[in-house]
Formats: C-alpha cells, sequence, structure tokens
C-alpha cells in the first residue's frame, strides 16, 4: 500500500495507478505533465511508492515543452502520411515559434500544401490516438532508422551513450523527439500555422502568456539573423550534432579557426560600416541578452576600430546605477536592478552629450561594496573618438535620448545558433546561453548551478521587457555562437549540472539539459584563442577586466 497526495486530497492504492486516472475527465486536458516528488513525469506514468503529485498545466515552461516536442511529432507524423518522401527541419524562429522547411523533392510550400497539413492534423488530433512509449535497443532503434529513411538520426545515435532508445509509437508511426509526449493526439489542438517562405511557421502556446498563443510579430533583422545562421551551420556542415563532432573528430583544428574566422570577419565588416559614417557616429551602443559576449565583443570592436584610425572610448553604464534604495521595485515588492529607472538616467544622457560635445566630465564611479556612486576620472573626447556603451539598456532610446538619432550605431549581439540533434530535434537558443552563464557563474563567482537557475526567470523577465523590445532598431546583428562552443563547455557544465540532487526544484531543467549536452564531443581548451568570446566564460582571456 502505499499514499499519494494531489489537488489537497491524499488517498492510498494497493496497486500502480496512472497520474492521468488521478485526474476528473473535465480537467484532463488542462494539464499536460506533473512533478512527481519533484521528478518530471508523463501523464500516463504510473506511481507505486508514496509520493506528492503536482499537475502542470500550460502556465509551466516544462509542461509547455512536452507540449511542443508533442506537436513538433504530430507534424513529423502528418508529413509521413502526407508526403511520405519529403524530408523536413524543425528550427526555432521569430516571435517564440517553430520552423518547418523542407530539406528534399521539389514540393513547394503553399497555400495548399498548409490546407492539407493543417486538415490531417486535426483529423488526427479528434481521433485522438494515443503515444505509446516503447523501449528498444539501439540496434534496434538503428534498424527502425534504416526502414524509415532517418539518417540523421542513424548519425545522432553513434553519439548516445545510453544503450536503449525511448521510442513513441501512434497509430503505427513510430519517432523519437529526445523529451516526454502527452498522452495521445488529443491533447493537441491549440497552434496556429503560417506560411513564411521558403516554409511553416508553427506557433504554439507560450507558458509565460499562461498557454495563450502570443500574437505573431515578425521581426526582420533576427529572422535574416537565423537564416544566415542556418547557411552557415550548411556551409560548415554542422548543422547537427553528429556534424558538430564528426568535424571536432577530423579536422577540429581546421573548425575552431573557421568559427573564429567569422567572428573576425562580421568585426571586420562593422569596421567598415563605422567607419564608412565616422565623421557622424559619436555613440556605438551593444546590448543583448546575458552571456551574450557582450564586455568581449566591446573589446574586440573597440580593437577593431582603433585598427582603422578610430579611438572609441569605453563608458560603463553600471557606473550610473542608482544605489539599492532609490531603485524601483518588481510586482513582488522587490528590488529591480534591471529596470531602466534603477540607473541615473538623467546624468547619463547629460554626461554623453558634454562629451560629444567635447566638454570635459567627472564621470562616477559606483563603488558595489559601498553600493554607492562615487567620485571617478575625469575625461574628454575628441571628434575622432566614438563613445561606446554596452549593456542591457544599450538600444533604449530612453536612456541616450539627448543624442540625436543619426549619432548613434546600435548592435544587438546574441548567440542564435541552428543546430539540432536531428532534423526533427532543434536545440533551445536560449539554452545556449544558460549553459554560458551556468560556467561562468561558477568559474567567477563559484556559484552552483542551482544559484544560476534561481535567478534565470527573473532574468528571462528583464529580457522580454528591456531587450527584445529594441533589438529591431539595431543597425547590425552579431551573432556570438561559436559553433563548436558546446563540445567545450559540456565538460565544465556536466559536473554542475550533475550535482544538482533529485530533491531540487531544479533538477528537472539540469535534466533536459543534460540530455542533449551529452551527445557532443569533448574540445580542449587550449585550442580555445585568447581572444574567443568564448574565453569569457571559460576564462583565460586576454582582456583582463572579462
Amino acid at each position: 500500500m502505499f499514499k499519494v497526495k494531489y489537488m489537497g486530497k491524499e488517498k492510498v492504492f494497493n496497486q500502480k495507478v496512472s497520474l492521468l486516472s488521478l485526474l476528473d475527465e473535465k480537467d484532463k486536458y488542462n494539464y499536460l505533465a506533473a512533478k512527481v516528488n519533484n521528478r518530471l513525469r508523463e501523464l500516463t506514468y504510473e506511481v507505486y511508492y508514496d509520493c506528492e503529485v503536482e499537475f502542470l498545466g500550460f502556465d509551466n515552461y516544462n509542461a509547455i515543452k512536452i507540449y511542443e516536442t508533442s506537436l513538433r511529432y504530430l507534424i513529423a507524423m502528418t508529413f509521413e502520411i502526407l508526403y511520405p518522401h519529403l524530408e523536413i527541419r524543425f528550427s526555432y524562429n521569430v516571435s517564440r515559434s517553430l520552423f518547418l522547411q523542407i530539406l528534399n523533392g521539389k514540393k513547394t510550400i503553399d497555400n495548399e500544401l498548409l490546407t492539407q497539413v493543417n486538415n490531417k492534423m486535426k483529423e488526427l488530433i479528434e481521433r485522438d490516438i494515443p503515444f505509446k512509449r516503447k523501449v528498444v535497443t539501439n540496434q534496434e532503434a538503428l534498424e527502425i532508422y534504416k526502414a524509415r529513411g532517418f539518417e540523421d538520426k542513424i548519425d545522432a545515435l553513434a553519439y548516445r551513450p545510453e544503450k536503449t532508445v525511448h521510442f513513441y509509437e501512434c497509430d503505427g508511426y513510430l519517432n523519437y523527439m529526445y523529451g516526454y509526449m502527452v498522452p495521445s493526439t488529443g491533447y493537441l489542438r491549440q497552434y496556429v500555422l503560417r506560411l513564411l517562405l521558403p516554409g511553416i511557421i508553427i506557433q504554439y502556446p507560450r507558458s509565460e502568456l499562461n498557454g495563450q498563443i502570443g500574437p505573431f510579430e515578425y521581426a526582420s533583422r533576427y529572422g535574416h539573423t537565423l537564416k544566415q545562421a542556418y547557411l552557415w551551420a550548411k556551409l560548415c556542415d554542422a548543422e547537427t550534432v553528429a556534424k558538430v563532432n564528426y568535424q571536432c573528430e577530423t579536422n577540429v583544428v581546421d573548425f575552431m579557426n573557421l568559427c573564429e574566422t567569422r567572428h573576425n570577419n562580421m568585426l571586420a565588416e562593422l569596421g567598415e560600416l563605422i567607419k564608412k559614417d565616422a565623421d557622424t557616429i559619436r555613440l556605438i551602443a551593444i546590448a543583448g541578452p546575458s552571456s551574450s559576449g557582450k564586455t568581449t565583443f566591446a573589446h574586440r570592436l573597440r580593437i577593431q576600430l582603433m585598427s582603422k584610425g578610430i579611438k572609441p572610448v569605453k563608458i560603463s553604464i553600471d557606473d550610473y546605477y542608482l544605489g539599492k534604495e532609490q531603485c524601483p521595485r518588481d510586482e513582488n515588492g522587490e528590488i529591480d536592478l534591471e529596470h531602466i529607472n534603477a540607473i541615473d538616467v538623467n546624468l547619463f544622457n547629460q554626461h554623453l552629450l558634454a562629451l560629444i560635445q567635447g566638454e570635459e566630465v567627472e564621470l562616477p564611479r559606483f563603488d558595489f561594496q559601498l553600493q554607492k556612486r562615487v567620485r571617478g576620472n575625469k575625461i574628454k573626447v575628441d571628434a575622432n573618438s566614438p563613445i561606446i556603451i554596452e549593456g542591457i539598456h544599450a538600444l533604449n532610446e530612453e536612456l541616450t535620448s539627448l543624442i540625436p538619432k543619426h549619432q548613434k550605431f546600435k548592435i544587438y549581439i546574441s548567440p542564435q545558433i541552428q543546430i539540432n540533434l536531428d532534423n526533427h530535434n532543434p536545440i533551445s537558443l536560449t539554452d545556449i546561453r544558460l549553459i554560458r552563464r551556468l560556467v561562468r557563474d561558477y568559474k567567477y563567482r563559484n556559484s552552483p548551478a542551482e544559484n544560476t537557475f534561481s535567478m534565470w526567470d527573473s532574468v528571462r523577465r528583464g529580457e522580454f521587457k528591456w531587450i527584445y523590445p529594441h533589438q529591431e532598431g539595431a543597425d547590425y546583428v552579431f551573432n556570438s555562437e561559436l559553433t563548436y562552443e558546446l563540445c567545450v563547455l559540456k565538460k565544465y557544465a556536466m559536473p554542475l549540472l550533475r550535482a544538482v540532487k533529485n530533491e531540487s526544484e531544479h533538477y528537472i531543467t539540469a535534466n533536459r539539459l543534460i540530455k542533449y549536452l551529452k551527445y557532443f564531443k569533448d574540445i580542449e581548451d587550449d585550442l580555445v584563442p585568447c581572444n574567443s568570446i568564448l574565453r569569457e566564460f571559460i576564462g583565460g582571456s586576454c582582456f583582463k577586466d572579462v
């Protein structure tokens, strides 16, 4: 006999009971998964021990990840039924959506195809077909992949450390999506398909919107960057983990230098763009989400501009922070250090304007021990010295409102990776930054993974509020991803992730990251250049204050 606590109830059972059976019939489609003693479980999971169950709905991030995984499965199944010879690929795209493209054949994505796919999906959803989990050996998985022509999955299987694979079967269709699934197709009623040539945009419920599908907002600059990232991955033959690993096994030095050269080329392009308008540009503003590599990038851009005869001056926005007692508070009454009004915006504007007009200014310096501003250095800049600023609010017009727009050059930086485990399973762009931050926080602050995880939701809220609304206003987008980087970060991140205990509230997140990070081969640090953006996270940078 065992006890199960859930939804304010406590019941005793003497045989296994599925989580789904604990829900009332009217409620079952409102939940997508559950936490059982703090472990993420599918609703089809059967408990047989004392436990506490928390059912997870559409407002839960991990539950929505399961929904998205299941939706990708359903779409792949639909294409297998309608167009069995077409090879499709999913990736993450604009407006926090999925993007589907066809990789082979002459079939054109158009309204007719979209209608056929949508109608077939609705039919499968109405049938409410169960997803049945099936455990097979790696050899059995290999035979299944061969039979279905899943060459990309065959390549990934070679790097799988486990001896078994958890397939899901639905009405005779088999696939493996590297994640948990909802119980049946009937759970997947909420989605939107729309044409965005050369593919299809797939929107699905978002946890941050309490399970609603947000309005579609096409970000042309961001979308272009993602397209270029995919073309880059194709160019260096590294659009899947297996291909990245192959590059590491066969020509790792060339591969790493190829990736670093791409950064060099973008910096050179930036240098030329700024030089062409050097007589006008007086302020260079750099912004991007957490762990984008802003600090190293700013150093490298400064050096690039110096090679063009331009002598930029870097000013820290952090030195204009107000004391905690003057900072605004968030909806929970906590001090909100990421709010723009946590900065002395008026003083910052005044100092920028005075410097651009050729005046001498005494800059403040924020003393983090005293938690207040103190007097800093006096500086004066000439007409050949644009000012560089970098930070969360650097692209926000409010921060630099006294400077005319034509005198500003805005740069958005973020790692926009386009690598998949296989064609049906993209790697999250946000997870790349989270892994970078985990490694950096431990390296420089001796901070365990749980501390980073506990702050991440707040960090993400700040990004949605203060960074992403301004990214389309950038004059240049710098993609700071290094296609080889997870091979370097893995050996730092895996021990931190595995140290997160089963009972931790962050175990689910740690386990999710482990599930795909384990596929990457290791690369030693000594091959990473000292000025690489990656050095900002693993240490050994030639820039002393990184």
